[in-house]
Order: C-alpha cells, then structure tokens, then sequence
C-alpha cells in the first residue's frame, strides 16, 4: 500500500521559511515524479513544484519561482520542497503528489499558515 506522508508545516511569519519533507512508502520512490500542490481556502488545488524522477529536471509555478526549492533524497524516499521569503498568500495546505504513468498518489497535506 502507498503512503505518502508530508510533515514540516506550522505558523510562520512573513518573510520567514520552512521545509516541508513527503516521506513514501510502498512504491518505487526512484522512478515517480514528484510535485508538491496546495490548496487555499476556497480556492481550487494548484501545482506548486514538480522533480523528475532522476532529480535533474525541476520546474516551478511562477508563484514560487526565486522563493522556493524542491529536491528529493532517493535513498530516503522523501522529496522536499523549501521554502523561503514566505507570504501570507502562500498560506494553505501543501499536498505531496508522486506520479509515474496513470498512476498518481497524495498525501494528506501538511497546513502552512504565513501570518504576522
């Protein structure tokens, strides 16, 4: 059974960082893409940051561009995804995502609140 797991959420205020981590289970870690969406309160989910499955290609919503980092640890099965220069608007729950063909996983979401 595939888990995927997010952590590393919490309150922070603008400006600051955080990192979230997606630890996986249950499947080929190294082959599956990886990506990182949120969702916002009454907002609809949207894509934040995508690895492929090498790790040498990255690609980033234009929200998130300069700010944030995402990279994966193969031998950890974990993907992360770094984030810097926090604004409130990038409050909402962050959910990792792991892809490979027609299959496509999700965690359960950590919560990021950017709040002074």
């Amino acid at each position: 059974q595939v888990h995927l797991v997010e952590s590393g959420g919490g309150l922070v205020q603008p400006g600051g960082s955080l990192r979230l981590s997606c630890a996986a289970s249950g499947l080929p870690f190294s082959l599956y893409s990886m990506s990182w969406y949120r969702q916002a309160p009454g907002k609809e989910r949207e894509f934040v940051a995508s690895i492929r499955s090498s790790g040498g290609e990255t690609n980033y919503a234009d929200s998130g561009k300069g700010r944030f980092t995402i990279s994966r640890d193969n031998a950890k099965n974990t993907v992360y995804l770094q984030m810097n220069s926090l604004k409130p608007e990038d409050t909402a729950v962050y959910y990792c995502n792991a892809r490979l063909s027609n299959a496509r996983y999700w965690g359960q979401g950590t919560q990021v609140t950017v709040s002074s």
